[in-house]
């Protein structure tokens, strides 16, 4: 772990080390430069990714990518309508000295993939709830903490929902984003298969180890922010909530349920990181619009007349921007 003399040493390193991450990623993912932006950005707020993509759009590569340019322990869950939490947290057995030994399940990695997060029923996907707020796991009355740093990062198939379990409120809310994916462009898509379709494998060179993470996650938290910039992000969330005092008219109209705090909270953080990954040391309001999207986008609530109307949720966050 590298040691740093001043904070600003440390925001500078950590605007290189991501300019790096970036090229590394870049050798295997092609044309996702939002999606790496983001992703990358949850890794140093210290929060979780919903990748929300139809199939082949690379999104289980991605993860393992990222897992592998930052040196972390990662494992890949793939959710089934039959899958246990016990298949997710571990399980205790019996050895053969008559007693019972608790055996780790796939939660206990750096970077926990739930893959098609919403195949499995909700008694399993609540089995990630404390892993993901609490950074432990609770087995038999005894509790477990996780390693850190710790990251779920799941994916969904918005098109097939048919025998799909779709996630709670409770459960979205603890993701700081939800990343949907698009197609690539034309010219994106001829170097992917030009990549995918020859012997020539590339390789990720391991970029940041798992001290450098926590330590910049720590960075991140300590940025200065501005009133203003607290007062504009909490005043964009209270403008989601519907009929309240100081709700958007939009809101009122178009809106069901809106923001709670936790999305306020994640404004500021994602903004401090934004800044410091575009070589700032402090957030403006631009950066608390460049993550204001994703984090607000699984969180409002649509009403019958914004569906019957077909107005997207992104329409109205852009409206109230």
């Amino acid at each position: 772990m590298r040691t740093f003399s001043s904070d600003k040493e440390a925001a500078d390193a950590l605007a290189a080390s991501y300019q790096t991450l970036r090229k590394e990623i870049g050798k295997i993912i092609i044309g996702q430069d939002e999606v790496v932006r983001l992703v990358l950005t949850a890794v140093f707020s210290q929060g979780h990714c919903l990748l929300v993509g139809v199939p082949g759009l690379a999104k289980t590569l991605l993860i393992q990518t990222i897992a592998d340019s930052l040196d972390l322990s990662f494992n890949r869950i793939q959710f089934t309508p039959d899958l246990m939490p016990s298949d997710i947290v571990g399980s205790e057995t019996l050895t053969q000295q008559r007693d019972f030994q608790f055996v780790k399940g796939p939660v206990f990695a750096n970077i926990v993939l739930a893959d098609e997060i919403n195949r499995t029923p909700p008694k399993t996907q609540a089995a990630l709830l404390e892993s993901m707020q609490e950074y432990s796991v609770t087995v038999a009355g005894q509790r477990y903490p996780l390693e850190r740093p710790f990251f779920v990062l799941a994916t969904q198939n918005p098109i097939e929902q048919e025998g799909t379990y779709p996630l709670p409120e409770a459960q979205l809310d603890r993701f700081m984003f939800n990343i949907e994916l698009g197609y690539p462009s034309y010219e994106a898509e001829l170097q992917i298969v030009k990549n995918t379709t020859s012997d020539h494998r590339p390789t990720v060179s391991k970029v940041l180890h798992s001290d450098d993470i926590l330590a910049y996650q720590h960075l991140v938290r300590r940025v200065p922010v501005a009133d203003n910039v607290v007062e504009y992000a909490v005043g964009l969330v209270h403008k989601t909530r519907p009929n309240t005092d100081r709700a958007a008219g939009r809101a009122t109209q178009l809106l069901e349920w809106g923001a709670g705090p936790r999305a306020s909270q994640h404004l500021i953080v994602g903004a401090k990181c934004n800044a410091l990954l575009n070589g700032k040391y402090s957030p403006d309001i631009e950066d608390v619009k460049a993550v204001a999207v994703p984090i607000l986008r699984h969180r409002l609530v649509r009403n019958f007349k914004a569906e019957a109307e077909g107005i997207s949720v992104e329409q109205i966050i852009k409206e109230l921007l």
